[in-house]
């Protein structure tokens, strides 16, 4: 992979974890507060706060079916310090 086809994915990669904490920060606020920051930033269900709902589910999404090439791309190494597909 070039290194800018690596750049391009990183970014698509914090791209989308932008979005699940954004996600993850609102239905907090929903669970303790019962106040939903999406609605409150962009109204009702209009179609800027679909637009917000459905990029944090394709974030999701993306992160779920990614989740092996995400941690190669970034290095992330597994409990023990090893890579998580390395052999023992």
């Amino acid at each position: 992979m070039s290194s800018k086809n690596f750049s391009y994915m990183k970014t698509i990669d914090l791209i989308a974890a932008i979005f699940l904490f954004v996600g993850g920060i609102n239905w907090g606020l929903v669970a303790l507060f019962d106040f939903n920051l999406v609605t409150w930033l962009f109204g009702g269900m209009n179609i800027l706060t679909r637009a917000v709902y459905c990029l944090v589910a394709i974030s999701a999404i993306y992160d779920a079916l990614m989740w092996k090439s995400i941690q190669r791309r970034w290095e992330c190494r597994g409990f023990f310090g090893k890579a998580e597909g390395a052999a023992a």
